[in-house]
């Protein structure tokens, strides 16, 4: 491939173009053009054009047997529709994985965007703005527009499909409510292939579920609750104490608790929360403002 190779491993995977469904094991190559699995008797390519959806952690039913952790890839192909499941060593291998492909496909696709629609339940005014996309993990960025933004989905509240005028046409837009610096607003903004939109609203639920999951699974304390709010407004270890009201000892213990459920973390910039946490902030912020 002339292109850049963005990812390259070995995997176990089945293709469903073959006579028999047992997975065989191979050479995984991505690139911002194509799909590629390869062995040494075989190889298939997937143009990025051609997939039309991407799932995780669902394996077909004659499957289940061979696979656990997955992500099936389904493309147009020969005249049909065919799909390729493939094995990851681990989740975070197939978090890693799956950025990767959405970025392949998605990063640069030209897109309208008005932002924000919205802040809190006010109207804006603003109009549609011609952009681009940009895929992190977590994340979507909008660039090229008069003030680029990002959407980190941790602090996504609500997101829908919705029928808005688009420079004079109806279009198929996506509304997504966020929160931002504790600014509770939402984002509008319409792609105009139907297929790049369907993969992009795929990567928003698999991102804002998987996150959404972790959440869910994580019980704070109204004490834990508002070190949380402190610490995304801004309070570092040295100073929660004071933000919180509270002596140097029981802070030190507040801290302990958040750290244990893997809701905060220490880096060079000092405390900063996981996107399970900013969620969990993002969800209290949205109550406290309606």
């Amino acid at each position: 491939m002339s292109e850049t190779v963005i990812a390259d491993f070995v995997a176990r995977f089945s293709l469903d173009t073959r006579e028999t469904a047992e997975p065989i094991k191979g050479r995984i190559i991505l690139s911002q053009k194509r799909l590629v699995l390869a062995t040494s008797e075989s190889k298939t390519t997937v143009p990025i054009t051609a997939v039309f959806d991407v799932s995780v952690g669902h394996v077909p039913g004659d499957l289940e047997e061979f696979f656990q952790d997955t992500i099936t890839v389904a493309y147009e192909g020969d005249d049909r529709r065919n799909t390729v499941v493939i094995e990851a060593q681990s989740d975070d291998h197939v978090a890693r994985f799956k950025v990767l492909l959405f970025k392949a496909m998605l990063s640069g696709t030209p897109v309208m965007v008005k932002h924000p629609a919205r802040v809190g339940g006010r109207v804006t005014g603003n109009e549609f703005q011609s952009g681009k996309l940009r895929i992190q993990p977590g994340k979507v960025e909008f660039l090229g527009v008069s003030r680029p933004f990002v959407v980190d989905l941790s602090g996504v509240t609500y997101f829908q499909k919705q029928d808005r005028d688009v420079g004079g046409t109806k279009r198929t837009v996506v509304a997504i409510r966020h929160t931002t610096d504790g600014q509770t607003m939402t984002s509008e903004f319409a792609v105009a292939d139907d297929r790049k939109l369907n993969l992009l609203g795929r990567y928003l639920r698999l991102e804002y579920g998987e996150i959404s999951q972790q959440a869910e699974r994580i019980n704070v304390t109204e004490q834990e609750m508002e070190a949380l709010v402190a610490i995304y407004s801004g309070a570092s270890s040295g100073n929660l104490a004071g933000t919180l009201g509270i002596d140097a000892g029981s802070a030190a213990m507040v801290l302990t608790e958040i750290e244990k459920k893997e809701l905060v973390e220490e880096g060079s910039g000092g405390l900063s929360l996981t996107p399970p946490a900013k969620m969990i902030v993002s969800d209290r912020i949205e109550k406290v403002n309606t």
